[in-house]
């Protein structure tokens, strides 16, 4: 019986994230750098400090061939990682394991249809003030 009751609670919070893994774009106008750079002046006129930006373009491009592909994915992107600290708190005071959501990233990505801004979404309840903040400072960065 206590597996059934595990099964159904991991079944229940993968269907969850399944419904919170949507992925939010907004196409930017302009270049590929243009737009990191209006991200990063966005996240950072948040108040908020960026922890590590990752390079995924770069990484893509460089190791497609050590895996046995010739697709390029992207011809840039980026992901802007970083956390608020008073979201954060507010978050995981309401649930401890908001915690797997920590930190949070923006990315930006150039591909032959355009640049693009985004971020994953989250599950509703507490995470939506996330989802706000994220929100806000893509539409900053595009010019919304």
């Amino acid at each position: 019986m206590n597996h059934c009751v595990a099964a159904a609670a991991i079944a229940g919070v993968l269907a969850n994230q399944a419904i919170a893994g949507e992925i939010v774009t907004v196409p930017f106008d302009g270049s590929f750098d243009d737009a990191t750079f209006a991200v990063e002046s966005a996240i950072v006129g948040e108040g908020l400090v960026i922890d590590y930006v990752s390079h995924v373009g770069e990484m893509l491009n460089r190791t497609g061939a050590d895996v046995g592909s010739d697709k390029q994915i992207f011809s840039a992107a980026d992901i802007f990682i970083f956390c608020s600290a008073k979201i954060s708190r507010e978050v995981m005071e309401a649930d401890p394991m908001n915690i797997g959501y920590c930190p949070y990233g923006i990315f930006v990505t150039e591909d032959e249809s355009g640049v693009q801004v985004g971020y994953r979404s989250y599950p509703d309840g507490p995470m939506d003030k996330v989802e706000a903040l994220l929100s806000e400072i893509v539409e900053e960065a595009v010019g919304n």
